[in-house]
């Protein structure tokens, strides 16, 4: 997993609110396999008209968002059934940060375990930055995780709060099989001392 340490790119205004997991990746999308890369269902059905061609009016087919790394939301992002692949969409399309005024507890949980980093501000802040967004398509946020801190385009600063081990792990790019193979020594250790003891659960093969 790509640590994230500071981002600083362009912001895509998405003023939607109730934005599901369905939404983000359609669950006819759902088998597809993880190599393959799910960039190309991300808001499938917003995105697309019905004969495959591009909207022009959705916000991240218009040319200053199309290679926005930070979406800025509204209200309850995320929310909906259950799909690791909800962020995994938006990880693929290029998105590493949300920033909205509450998350889908569920999606939450798996934003940062996929690297995604969800940031949960006050949803007038949410209001302030795409407005600004908007009035400067192409504008820049910076979101800097050791401090906790948005900066706007305007120059505001606005602080928001992650767990500590949830934060530990995006700062050092570690998902939960980076987690446990940094005890691998100590689970090599343990393997080969339950065999010692337990010798007789694992007979010699001829």
């Amino acid at each position: 997993m790509e640590p994230f340490v500071v981002l600083e790119d362009v912001a895509v205004p998405f003023d939607k609110p109730d934005v599901d997991t369905d939404q983000i990746l359609p669950a006819r999308f759902m088998r597809r396999p993880r190599t393959e890369g799910y960039d190309q269902f991300l808001f499938r059905d917003l995105r697309f008209r019905q004969d495959g061609s591009e909207d022009p009016e959705f916000v991240l087919n218009q040319p200053p968002y199309r290679q926005a790394r930070i979406l800025v939301g509204d209200r309850n992002f995320g929310g909906g059934s259950s799909r690791e692949q909800a962020p995994w969409a938006l990880l693929d399309y290029g998105i590493r940060c949300v920033i909205a005024a509450d998350f889908g507890d569920i999606f939450n949980v798996n934003a940062l375990k996929s690297g995604l980093l969800p940031v949960q501000v006050d949803i007038a802040v949410c209001a302030r930055l795409r407005q600004q967004l908007h009035e400067r398509p192409g504008a820049v946020l910076r979101v800097d995780l050791p401090s906790q801190i948005v900066t706007g385009p305007d120059g505001a600063t606005y602080a928001f709060r992650i767990d500590a081990f949830r934060k530990r792990c995006l700062l050092e790019g570690l998902d939960d099989v980076g987690l446990t193979l940094r005890h691998e020594a100590e689970l090599d250790a343990f393997e080969r001392d339950y065999r010692e003891k337990f010798s007789w659960l694992f007979p010699e093969r001829s």
